[in-house]
């Protein structure tokens, strides 16, 4: 991640990628399509049930296109993904159209095991260009999720909305030691529903009447999910990395004490502005009488003192009434900041100490600011 991409006054933590077990779900569709190439050739060629498929060459194509789109059915219902049964009809389909370009139907056995790791091959390297394109940046601000192999995604989500961590582990995570987690932002971000549904029809009968069979089926869950490029998926070392998350959360929501604070300043403020406005009235308000006598002084250059005297008497007189006018919202303000900080020196008595709140890297309000 280069420089300019991060904030102000912040700092990177961790730069992370999925670990190379982290996508076995993906790897295990290109195991299951070696093996089961593997099969067919064993049993059109070796075993005691090969004289099944020599009436036909294309007994060995038949029986491991049925398979592999059945277990690619199967295999969708349980991950609630149809994606998995696609790619399978994919390879299938490509499979068949090159077996009949090529006029290989005679070894049709061996075309399926050589081709089945041809195509489990690149599935290999597919999976592993679209692990490594995956970037999680964990900083003192901000978890950055970057992914995508031939469209570029990026998320970023601050401490301060996260409303939620889901946090888990695979059997493998478990033994080697690596783990997905889900921040939930408050918008609802990263919770989601995935449904599914399976059916089927037959018809028999003759022209008069026929009977019609259908069966279907549906799932549907709710749960924290996210694309892998929206999660920090597969992280290693999970632990460390849920406990670093976990903290930054903590540390960016402010305390039951720092709330209260909060609060005292906004009434202080509120009380300096009645102030404010309070003063601004009195000067505007004010008898301009001095500013007049003034002028006629210039005027007049040789001024008695008697009407100087009497001027300043009418003067104080009129500023006299005029403040004793605004007295009684003066002492009320007075009173309120009196309460206001009353109320600090009792919370600051009660304040928890510095073992009981961890302070903050960079926090939004720091003490010395609070009066």
């Amino acid at each position: 991640m280069e420089r300019k991409e991060l904030l102000k006054n912040e700092q990177i933590e961790r730069m992370l990628s999925p670990h190379p077990l982290s996508f076995m779900k993906l790897q295990t569709l290109c195991i299951f399509i070696i093996a089961w190439g593997g099969l067919v050739w064993w049993l059109t060629n070796f075993s005691t049930y090969s004289t099944l498929f020599e009436g036909n060459p294309w007994y060995p194509l038949i029986l491991w296109g049925l398979v592999l789109l059945l277990i690619g059915v199967v295999a969708s219902l349980i991950a609630i993904q149809w994606t998995i049964f696609f790619l399978y009809l994919g390879v299938f389909a490509g499979g068949l159209g090159l077996l009949f370009w090529q006029q290989w139907e005679s070894v049709s056995g061996l075309f399926l095991l050589v081709y089945s790791i041809a195509v489990s091959i690149g599935g290999f390297l597919i999976v592993e260009l679209y692990r490594r394109s995956h970037k999680y940046i964990i900083t003192n601000l901000r978890i950055i999720f970057k992914g995508g192999l031939f469209t570029k995604r990026e998320r970023t989500i601050r401490y301060d909305k996260v409303a939620d961590i889901d946090a888990k582990q695979g059997i493998l995570g478990q033994i080697f030691g690596f783990g997905t987690i889900i921040p939930v932002s408050q918008s609802g971000f990263g919770l989601g529903s995935d449904k599914t549904l399976a059916a089927g029809g037959l018809a028999v009968g003759s022209k008069k009447a026929k009977v019609f069979g259908f069966a279907g089926g549906g799932k549907e869950v709710q749960t924290p999910i996210a694309r892998s490029y929206y999660e920090l998926h597969g992280v290693y070392p999970y632990k460390d990395i849920k406990q670093i998350i976990e903290d930054m959360v903590q540390n960016h929501v402010p305390t039951q004490y720092h709330k209260k604070q909060v609060e005292f300043q906004k009434q202080q403020v509120d009380i300096q502005t009645q102030m404010r406005d309070l003063l601004h009235k009195q000067i505007v308000g004010k008898p301009r009488r001095k500013a007049v006598k003034q002028t006629i002084d210039e005027e007049d250059e040789e001024p008695e003192e008697e009407e100087q005297e009497e001027d300043m008497k009418i003067t104080t007189k009129k500023t006299v009434a005029y403040t004793e006018a605004f007295a009684p919202e003066q002492v009320d303000i007075q009173q309120q900041m009196k309460e206001l900080l009353k109320k600090q020196k009792t919370m600051k008595a009660v304040e928890p100490k510095a073992d009981e709140i961890e302070e903050e890297d960079d926090p939004p309000y720091r003490k010395q600011d609070l009066p």
